[in-house]
């Protein structure tokens, strides 16, 4: 490269400086920007070692990091679906992730990219536009493979997971997949569940237009059989002899289907479909998020039910506890029926270990475990079905180099499983009502924007015990204080932490309040 050298005149030092600056700065943009690429390499092989290659295509393919701007990273994916579905199962890794790699990050924003971006926003434009997303305007070019936790379209009356396509039926209808295992007889029942089973046997046994509770809700902890049941309904209604029009799907499926059908522009023909059905099942209706969802949710349901066609819901807690429900959904669920599946008792648990060992034994004869064993599984083990299956699947695993099992050895195999359940299920909503009256606030308060001393502590305190004493997210946590970011949450943990180590008076008043909600919840 041929450099030319230009004399030194009066004046010219003023037009060489801002060169020199211009140059200086595109340089400082191209480094910063290269320093971001390589931020967002290292988080994306952090992610993919953390969740794994299958969860990492599914779910992360599409992520772009659209910018870094002072302390909040914002990352964009294509459809509002993918967002909702990031923002409620994977936010809180996200950040974690980010910050191990950049300890100023305080804050991570998933926004979703229009179908034709410019190139990527810079800091300075980040900070003008702060607040804003950009508009949802996904590509129509090719519908996105469902991934597996949400299941293809499928058609009814059969279980097959495969794409819709044409079948003897008189009426294809769109839902998640069935798992044809999932049926009344592979159903173990047991006090604890026994309501629950009735009803649902009921429905299915009921026919098109005889509607016995509606909607019938059914809740519980995890692993306790809410899909089971809701799936076995399923089956047994699409092979009934009456043949009556069902769809089964979870939440988010529906989210899916729904955000894809207005893309398309295809809305009134979805809706028209779902009009004609005879029994509607929703799995998981916690997770229904976004208000235009919602809202189409809320006329389906009305629609529904003053026709007298059945509806089947299941969530992780009461439809009172909703509370990122629309009111008008929340209080249709709740003129229904609602009934809690509990934990299963001894002899339930016993009768679950002993199916499982059957199962097993078709596969080989030879198998066997000893009756004590299965046992002192079946009373150490008390959290839920998932729980157990686990343990039976790591009896399984060790027998084969591990013929001679011991009590003692199976008691450290399965540490981690033992009373894992004991207690009963703390609800966020426990904890609120406790901390106000310690406090003498108003649970309304704890949860307002209010921001004076006397509001600001006992919110905090509430968030910390949120976080320390149920399995929520702080996303879920943000949201059931009012709507809150899941990074003010993380804010008010780390300071009642913070506190506590150097403020007895106030590690006193933490442990009086947490046998307050234990004792509330023996």
């Amino acid at each position: 490269m041929q450099v030319t050298t230009v004399p030194a005149r009066a004046g010219n030092g003023d037009h060489a400086r801002q060169a020199f600056d211009s140059v200086c700065s595109e340089a400082a943009g191209e480094t910063s920007e290269m320093k971001h690429d390589a931020l967002f390499e290292r988080f994306s092989a952090r992610l993919k070692a953390q969740v794994g290659q299958d969860v990492y295509a599914s779910w992360f393919g599409r992520l772009k990091l659209h910018s870094v701007s002072k302390s909040v990273v914002r990352l964009t994916v294509p459809t509002t679906f993918l967002k909702s579905w990031i923002n409620n199962r994977y936010l809180e890794l996200i950040t974690t992730i980010l910050q191990a790699e950049d300890p100023e990050i305080l804050k991570v924003e998933i926004l979703v990219r229009s179908a034709s971006r410019g190139p990527r926003a810079s800091a300075a434009t980040e900070d003008r536009a702060a607040g804003s997303e950009p508009t949802s305007t996904p590509t129509a070019s090719r519908t996105p493979n469902a991934p597996r936790e949400i299941g293809k379209i499928a058609v009814f009356p059969t279980a097959a997971s495969t794409p819709v396509r044409s079948q003897q039926a008189p009426s294809p209808l769109f839902g998640s997949p069935l798992d044809t295992r999932f049926t009344f007889d592979t159903f173990i029942e047991g006090s604890s569940n026994r309501v629950a089973l009735a009803a649902a046997k009921t429905i299915a046994e009921a026919g098109a237009g005889a509607v016995r509770f509606n909607p019938l809700f059914i809740h519980s902890g995890v692993g306790l059989g809410k899909t089971h049941l809701l799936q076995a309904i399923a089956n047994a209604a699409v092979a009934s002899d009456r043949m009556p029009r069902v769809v089964y799907l979870t939440a988010e499926y529906f989210m899916w289907r729904f955000a894809t059908a207005i893309r398309d522009n295809d809305a009134l023909t979805l809706k028209d479909s779902l009009r004609n059905i005879d029994l509607l099942i929703i799995d998981d209706m916690q997770f229904l998020q976004g208000k235009m969802i919602q809202n189409e949710f809320c006329h389906l349901l009305n629609m529904l039910l003053d026709s007298a066609k059945q509806v089947v819901v299941a969530a992780d807690r009461a439809p009172w506890e909703l509370e990122s429900l629309d009111p008008r959904v929340r209080s249709r669920l709740q003129g229904g029926v609602a009934i809690e599946v509990e934990a299963p008792d001894y002899e339930m648990r016993l009768e679950m270990l002993k199916g499982r060992l059957e199962a097993a034994r078709q596969e080989d004869p030879s198998l066997d475990i000893p009756a004590e064993i299965l046992n002192h599984v079946a009373r150490s083990v008390t959290a839920s079905g998932r729980e157990l299956e686990g343990a039976f699947n790591q009896l399984l695993f060790r027998r084969s180099f591990e013929p001679n099992l011991t009590i003692e050895r199976v008691d450290e195999l399965l540490a981690h499983l033992v009373g894992a359940g004991e207690a009963r299920r703390v609800r966020i909503e426990d904890i609120q009502r406790i901390v106000a009256r310690h406090y003498n606030v108003s649970r309304q308060e704890l949860v307002s924007n209010r921001r004076t001393r006397v509001i600001v502590k006992p919110r905090q305190v509430a968030m910390y015990l949120s976080k320390t004493m149920t399995p929520r997210s702080f996303p879920e946590i943000g949201r059931r204080f009012g709507g809150r970011d899941h990074t003010t949450v993380l804010h008010a943990v780390r300071k009642i932490e913070e506190l506590i180590s150097g403020d007895n008076k106030l590690s006193h008043e933490i442990e009086l309040l947490k046998r307050l909600i234990n004792e509330n919840n023996a």
